[in-house]
């Protein structure tokens, strides 16, 4: 079974202060957005970053508050024990996934469907699969035991 990636369409999505406005140049091997910043200014930054939560502004925050860079594209987002609330939330996908569904991807080498998912920090591999309904039907077990109890805690304490 053969995969092609698939380009995402991020334009009009948020990230912290930055809207996606247009693909732009690729930087490096890595695909980009040309964005806007709440503060008026535009940057251009990898798909990758943007949806990781490594930039969510122009890098104005660090201009105008200077904050240290380990804070930068982090301030607008939750994170409660390593785990962004944000995300879990949106249930977004990873740049590189080639199955359209998060914590699933195919293990070429052993002719088999990976789930995983990642919680406060680390990655649990949920098994190997044949078929892809069941590598899919794991993963969303996993997010009901770990993500919806704690989208519940967080909901609560917040």
């Amino acid at each position: 079974m053969s995969h092609s990636r698939k380009k995402l369409d991020l334009t009009g999505q948020r990230f912290g202060k930055l809207i996606a406005l247009a693909p732009a140049e690729n930087i490096g091997r890595y695909t980009a957005w040309r964005c806007r910043c709440d503060c008026g200014q535009e940057a251009v930054v990898t798909t990758k970053h943007l949806r990781d939560g490594r930039r969510t502004s122009c890098g104005c925050d660090i201009k105008n508050f200077g904050a240290s860079l380990d804070v930068l594209g982090r301030s607008s987002l939750t994170y409660v024990d390593g785990t962004c609330v944000e995300m879990i939330r949106a249930s977004t996908l990873r740049c590189n996934n080639t199955s359209g569904v998060p914590g699933v991807d195919w293990l070429k080498r052993k002719q088999r469907w990976r789930a995983s998912i990642c919680f406060k920090g680390r990655r649990h591999y949920l098994g190997c699969y044949q078929n892809f309904d069941d590598a899919v039907q794991a993963r969303k077990q996993a997010e009901e035991e770990l993500f919806l109890p704690f989208l519940a805690e967080f909901e609560d304490v917040g």
